[in-house]
């Protein structure tokens, strides 16, 4: 049994190590070819400040995940209510969804972000000829505070508005079901899962 355990967490190790490479490739690749296009500073900034953002829904996804508990939305499950069935199987996955959530696009969208802040920087030097060394630190300091903040502010919100998250992102995930085929997150065990 405990074999068994460890080679599941290996795997599971190895999955999101294997997924989060190629989701920063990809994201890395998409966001450096539209930096390339994209002349505006402006718009640069717009693009950094998205892929902060999406860091800060997913680790509050993550958190709500992690916090909330099955019998409000098993409630909602009896009355089949679109989402509650997706709800509960994000639930009966926390761990995968939360480790998801919060360290694979988490940790790809900090390396994005920081990418990106790079490329503004070279940007702003060449454009303005200004102090490389002083808008580096200051950009630095600012993706660092934007997304530490955004993600403190997300945390507090998803400890407070657990299941509602979760039931949210079951409306989706049911949405989406419905419009592919595809099902994301499968039922999983309720082993260890709150009541």
């Amino acid at each position: 049994m405990a074999k068994a355990q460890g080679r599941s967490s290996w795997l599971n190790a190895l999955t999101m190590g294997g997924g989060t490479f190629f989701i920063a490739l990809a994201a890395g690749y998409g966001s450096q070819f539209f930096l390339g296009k994209i002349t505006s500073v402006i718009l640069s900034f717009a693009l950094l400040l998205l892929i902060i953002l999406a860091g800060i829904i997913f680790d509050i996804i993550g958190v709500a995940t992690a916090a909330a508990v099955e019998a409000p939305l098993h409630a909602r499950a009896a009355k089949k209510i679109p989402g509650a069935r997706q709800g509960l199987s994000l639930l009966r996955n926390a761990d995968r969804v939360a480790s998801f959530c919060n360290d694979v696009i988490g940790d790809a969208s900090g390396t994005l972000s920081g990418a990106v802040g790079a490329v503004i920087i070279l940007r702003l030097v060449g454009q303005h000829g200004a102090e490389d060394i002083l808008i580096s630190t200051l950009m630095t300091a600012v993706v660092a505070a934007v997304t530490v903040g955004g993600k403190a502010l997300g945390k507090s919100f998803a400890l407070r508005q657990a299941n509602e998250i979760v039931f949210f992102v079951g409306r989706v995930l049911y949405a989406l079901e419905k419009l592919t085929g595809w099902r994301p997150v499968q039922n999983g065990s309720r082993k260890g899962r709150r009541p």
